[in-house]
């Protein structure tokens, strides 16, 4: 087998996920161990054959495991607006009167409020918790669905990636903080929880949370990525904030997250590492419910700080400073893992379109997409 530089492959991923071994998979697929490792490391291409069994092996199609990746093109686009400073943005394209429009996805606009279309509606409620729905569209269309909790902005990046290959599937993103996320997957709502929760006892992020919460059920953790949290400021830092210590000698005013909200527990974690109470930080217990509506209030001046990411920093334009590591998990029910619309999801982390709607948003690390880290 000839090796094949633009030929990728899921196959390390799907088979770890799936709890199998090298030689368990070889023996499933009729092929030798050696045979697996050299296609999981790239250095083999297989032939049609192999595709086939292993496809067949794992319970998903040729599409699924292999694909090859070409260098994507470049076009010239006229800026539907100007762009502060001269850093890379990112936009979207729309071809109109023969030319490309390129809009900047900057601030709010990096963000979308929409009304959702329904699938049905309700006929009748049979008791507290249960109800009779009417379908307005092909329950075959519904049936393909997965649904996903967090509160990333990236995790609709991703969903939107994953329409490029599986123009059938539908990803729907409910907007929860990490707690809650985890909380809806025990109780059978949703399919994907995604978390980015610090253990400071263990120094473990989500694995500590999911045992706790999920105790009980078979869950696997498979990052999503790995991206700075910190400060946003106003750009330049007119205060000089850096520190918990100069938010409260400063009287700045910070705009906080709502309880089980992973920034929440940073900036709780800063205060208690500089042993100062709570209340001492001006507006602590002034809420807001997303990361974008914690960059809208230190844009519009009604907070002078607040807690999210590098990612969300530079769509508004603002000042960050960083404070964590944070490792974005994303936690699935064993159960649920040989459910298509889920495969068909989890299958997108290797691609390449997914790792560059990661990469371009800023201050995120994809070196560890689609690693499996735990298995609970």
């Amino acid at each position: 087998m000839k090796t094949d530089n633009d030929l990728r492959n899921n196959l390390k991923s799907i088979r770890t996920r799936l709890g199998m071994s090298q030689q368990e998979l070889a023996s499933l697929a009729g092929v030798t161990r050696q045979a697996i490792s050299g296609v999981e490391s790239g250095q083999c291409a297989p032939s049609v054959a192999m595709t086939i069994r292993l496809a067949k092996a794992l319970g998903c199609k040729v599409e699924d495991l292999f694909w090859l990746e070409q260098d994507l093109p470049q076009v010239e686009a006229v800026l539907a607006k100007s762009i502060p400073g001269s850093q890379q943005q990112r936009v979207s394209l729309a071809r109109i009167g023969g030319q490309w429009i390129a809009y900047p996805l900057v601030g709010n606009d990096a963000f979308r409020m929409e009304m959702i279309s329904a699938d049905a509606q309700i006929d009748s409620q049979t008791d507290t918790n249960t109800c009779l729905v009417r379908l307005l569209d092909d329950i075959d269309r519904f049936e393909n669905t997965v649904v996903i909790a967090g509160c990333a902005p990236v995790l609709s990046l991703w969903a939107r990636a994953t329409e490029r290959w599986y123009p059938q599937l539908r990803v729907q993103y409910k907007f929860a903080n990490s707690m809650a996320a985890l909380e809806s997957l025990c109780r059978g709502e949703t399919h994907i929880a995604g978390m980015h929760l610090y253990d400071s006892q263990t120094g473990e992020h989500n694995i500590p949370f999911v045992r706790e919460v999920l105790a009980g059920k078979e869950a696997v953790l498979i990052t999503l990525g790995i991206w700075e949290e910190g400060l946003l400021v106003q750009s330049g830092n007119p205060m000089q904030i850096t520190t918990v210590t100069d938010l409260v000698e400063a009287k700045a005013k910070i705009i906080n997250r709502e309880k089980g909200a992973g920034t929440r527990l940073l900036l709780e974690r800063k205060l208690q590492e500089e042993q100062l109470p709570c209340d001492s930080v001006k507006g602590f217990d002034s809420i807001a419910r997303s990361h974008h509506s914690v960059a809208d209030a230190v844009v519009s001046g009604f907070a002078d700080a607040g807690i999210s990411t590098a990612s969300v920093a530079t769509a508004f334009g603002l000042e960050f400073i960083p404070w964590h590591s944070s490792r974005y998990d994303l936690v699935i029910l064993k159960e649920y893992l040989q459910e298509s619309p889920v495969q068909q999801l989890l299958n997108t982390l290797e691609r390449r379109s997914v790792h560059s709607q990661l990469e371009i948003i800023g201050g995120c690390d994809t070196s560890k997409t689609g690693d499996l880290v735990a298995t609970i």
